[in-house]
This record gives structure tokens, C-alpha cells and sequence, in this order.
């Protein structure tokens, strides 16, 4: 909401150079780049510290975001905890079939429970850096982004009254359902949205890992997923209709699934453990342009989702916040706005790269399960040539790593 109106019942007004909405990777990651450069700043987060840094979400992080991290000294932790995935394993037809993408490329993966990270940026922002960081804010609002003099305000929760932040810029980092995204102006946002028409029910299992990396199930019942996040737990993913109520997967269906969607000959039964999370996500995408209006600076999910099929989303919300704390500390501590200027120009052109490479993965992940001849066909024509040419394989290997798009 963007409004000039008077702030009643409100605590004298406090200025920062930046308010950063939502405290998520983007966020957090813009706020210690900030206190990096001794910009100072304010983060306003609707949940409490200790729901945010408990909530599991993803965990695929590519080179380039780690290295982004690395030089940004916020690495530490991940680079001392992470897993290193170097392979994954497709399975189709009853047969399995190893991609050694780093052996392709020279790239692998790391994998770091995005809670993990979120707990190592929060504490070197707040703790270490001295950041100032505002938890379980209600009724956040947005003011005269139009203007060179926006402003944030908020309900404190310790006293009920309003707290009004003017600054000189908003980072807008608070996903789809935020405050942010619904502060953009009438008409002058454009908003392409893909629905992929299918649902998954995301899982998370206290059991170790059945294999080694990561495991992608075509099946004709549907597309089913294995990635190890830690030796005791494993997220599974189970396509399933659209809208479908979790509860109608009892843990005896969900592992007669997954056993079924990803055996193959030769290879041993899934380890099988208690669900500890069971939720369903409809698979859809979303893309906002441009991602700058007047003073407010949108990042991640709050001006793009790419759904978990390319495990992209993370990724793309720390170039996000790589591009727009260097943007802002460029502005505000040697007047070049030239970071800025081109700052949704730059992430488009990622985040559009991956929105295609996330539909083409789709059609391999749930051709064979649409029923319809034709496209089960297409997509085992599409499996067997990653198979058949290394050419194939190393194109497809690229873009899995996010290696045509390094910070």
C-alpha cells in the first residue's frame, strides 16, 4: 500500500538509508552487504527469529550463489557444513542411469538446508555486523515510493503503536504474499504466470538417504523425487493433483509410492521413516516486470517464483541480493546509481533463462505421467539423449548447475 496520509497513535519517526521487508536469504543477505559498507539499515520481518531460522525450505545451492556468499564473507558455516553433490540419478523405464555432472563440468552442488543459511545470516547481520532487525512486525505499509522520501510503517509488537522508518529506498524481499508485491502500482506492473496444472506433495522423512545424490523418478503413476538434506533426514517429492489435500496421503500410501516411482532393477527398497512435514505445492511460475517501482526494489519470490522442479528459486534470490546490496552501497557511498539502474534489466535476464529451462524439465519430469502417448514418448526421446551424447548431457548438465548464469 502506498499512501501520504498521517501516521496516528505512532512513536516518533526513525530514518534509515534502506528498509528491507522480509528476512529471508534476499533479505538478509542485502542487509549484511549494507553493514558491510557501514550503510545502515533496518529489517522488518513479520515472523519471529526463531520461526525463521526453523522453517525448512529449500536446500540446492549452485557455485555461483556459494561463491557470491564466499566473497561476501557469509560463507563460512556452509563452506564447513555443506554437502558436496557431484551426480544425480535418473530413473525410467525400471532402469536407473548416473549423470556425473561434475565430472562434465567441473561444477557440483552444495547442499545446505535453507534454514541452515537463513540462521548463519541473520546471526552474522544482527549479532555480528549490528544490524537492526524488527521481528513479528504486523500491519507493515508502504508509503510515497513515488517520491525521493518513501517511508515504511508498522506496528510495533511490544507496545501496539506505530512506528513510522523514513528511508530512501525499500528492498522488497518478502515473497508473493507480501506487503511488497501488494504495494505495486496499478498498471504499471506486468505479471506472466505459468500453471503447470500438476501438484507435489513435499515431504520429509526422518530417514537417512537411499542413495548417494539426488534421485528424479518418471514413472507412468508420477514423477517422484529423493534429495538427501542431512545422514538422519531426506526430503521426497510425490506428484500428485493439483489442490490435493495432504491428509489423503497416509504414510503407508506415501512409501508404497515413492518405493514404486523409484525402483529400479538392481537397486535396494527406499529406507523408510516417520514424515515429519507432508504439505502440497502447485507447481506454477510467476514473473514480475519490472522489478523496480519509484524506490521499491523487489527480490526473490516477491518478483519471481520458479517452482522446485529446477531447484532455481535460492539461487536466483541471492543474485538478486548480490546485484541490489551492491547496487544501493554503490549509490549511497559514491553516487553511482549505474548498479540501480540496471538492476532489473540484469536479474531478468536469469530469472527468464531459468523460467525456460524449469519448463523444459517439467515436460522430462511428467511427460511420461500425463497420459498422453505422445508426450510419454517426447520424454523418453529427451532422457535417452541425455543418455546417449555427451553433448547432451554436458548441455543439459549447464544449465542444471546454473553454470551459464555465475554471479
Amino acid at each position: 500500500m502506498t499512501s501520504t496520509s498521517r501516521h496516528l497513535n505512532s512513536s516518533p519517526a526513525q530514518r534509515f538509508p534502506v528498509v528491507v521487508v522480509g528476512a529471508g536469504p534476499a533479505g538478509l543477505t542485502i542487509g549484511n552487504i549494507l553493514r558491510a559498507a557501514s550503510v545502515d539499515c533496518l529489517v522488518l520481518e513479520i515472523e519471529t527469529r526463531e520461526f525463521i531460522e526453523q522453517r525448512p525450505r529449500a536446500g540446492v545451492l549452485e557455485e555461483g550463489a556459494v561463491r557470491g556468499l564466499q566473497r561476501r564473507g557469509l560463507a563460512d558455516n556452509l563452506l564447513a557444513r555443506a554437502q558436496r553433490h557431484t551426480e544425480c540419478e535418473f530413473r525410467f523405464d525400471g532402469e536407473r542411469y548416473r549423470l556425473e555432472y561434475a565430472e562434465l563440468t567441473g561444477v557440483h552442488h552444495w547442499v545446505y538446508p535453507q534454514q541452515l543459511l537463513v540462521t548463519d545470516l541473520v546471526r552474522e547481520y544482527a549479532d555480528v555486523r549490528g544490524g537492526a532487525i524488527r521481528f513479528g512486525v504486523q500491519d507493515v505499509e508502504l508509503h510515497d515510493l513515488d517520491t525521493d522520501h518513501p517511508s515504511v510503517s508498522y506496528t510495533c509488537p511490544d507496545t501496539g503503536r506505530r512506528q513510522v522508518v523514513h528511508c530512501d529506498f525499500v528492498a522488497g524481499c518478502d515473497g508473493a504474499r507480501g506487503v511488497t508485491r501488494a504495494a505495486l502500482p496499478a498498471g504499471r506492473a506486468h505479471i506472466a504466470r505459468s500453471d503447470y496444472g500438476i501438484g507435489w506433495l513435499a515431504l520429509l522423512a526422518e530417514a537417512p538417504p537411499s542413495s548417494d545424490c539426488v534421485l528424479f523418478g518418471m514413472h507412468p503413476r508420477g514423477f517422484a523425487g529423493h534429495m538427501p538434506r542431512s545422514a538422519e533426514v531426506t526430503r521426497y517429492y510425490l506428484e500428485c493433483p493439483p489442490g490435493d489435500d495432504p491428509e489423503n496421503w497416509s504414510e503407508d500410501r506415501v512409501w508404497t509410492e515413492l518405493q514404486q516411482r523409484l525402483g529400479a532393477n538392481g537397486v535396494p527398497p527406499l529406507t523408510e521413516g516417520r514424515l515429519i512435514e507432508k504439505r502440497v505445492l502447485d507447481m506454477h511460475n510467476y514473473v514480475v516486470e519490472p522489478m523496480v517501482f519509484g524506490r521499491l526494489f523487489l527480490a526473490g519470490d516477491a518478483a519471481h517464483l520458479t517452482a522446485p522442479i529446477a531447484a532455481k528459486g535460492m539461487n536466483l534470490a541471492l543474485h538478486d541480493a548480490f546485484l541490489l546490496g551492491d547496487g544501493l552501497v554503490a549509490h549511497l557511498t559514491k553516487d553511482d546509481g549505474t548498479g540501480l539502474d540496471g538492476y532489473s534489466a540484469a536479474c531478468l535476464n536469469r530469472v527468464w533463462d531459468c523460467q525456460e529451462f524449469s519448463h523444459w524439465l517439467s515436460e522430462v519430469y511428467h511427460g511420461t505421467s500425463s497420459g498422453d502417448p505422445y508426450r510419454a514418448g517426447t520424454t523418453l526421446a529427451r532422457l535417452r539423449r541425455i543418455f546417449g551424447s555427451p553433448t547432451a548431457a554436458r548441455a543439459f548438465a549447464e544449465q542444471y548447475l546454473g553454470r551459464h548464469t555465475e554471479d
